[in-house]
């Protein structure tokens, strides 16, 4: 198993179905499970999981009854609020792979004003996902130039 460095963050995702989240991540993402621990009922109380490039994600079932009766999984309260990305070399194959998993689109992957092929996608549990593949390296000067035609200063 590949160890955490425990110096950078790792994400922790609450979710409903823990068990099929694992299954969706190693399809959609070619990640491999490290590791599952389950409680006596079967719900996964940890699992971690590394992804082809050595990131780390933990997961875990909803346990509202440990959170004074509050379920946090995306699905249980209605909004995501972190974003998880992923840089690949082949950002179309990993899309369509992703897609072909369960992923629905939430912004279709496209060559992006900052130079990269980009795209978000929702996972089966509520989770957001962004895929990218650099592609250019634009100037200061033309992303500040964009950056301002996107968002015109207010008077």
């Amino acid at each position: 198993m590949t160890e955490p460095n425990p110096r950078h963050p790792l994400p922790h995702l609450t979710v409903d179905n823990a068990a099929a989240a694992i299954d969706f991540y190693t399809r959609a993402f070619g990640a491999t499970e490290a590791s599952r621990h389950l409680t006596p009922d079967g719900r996964v109380l940890h699992a971690s999981l590394v992804f082809p490039d050595g990131g780390v994600l933990m997961l875990n079932d909803d346990f509202p009854e440990y959170a004074g009766g509050r379920s946090r999984s995306p699905r249980a309260v209605g909004i995501c609020s972190i974003t998880l990305h992923i840089t690949v070399a082949d950002v179309d194959a990993a899309w369509e792979r992703a897609v072909a998993a369960g992923a629905t689109i939430a912004m279709p992957l496209a060559d992006q004003f900052w130079g990269d092929r980009y795209g978000k996608l929702t996972d089966p549990f509520g989770q957001d996902w962004s895929l990218s593949s650099p592609r250019r390296k634009p100037s200061a000067e033309e992303m500040a130039e964009v950056t301002a035609q996107m968002f015109p200063a207010k008077g």
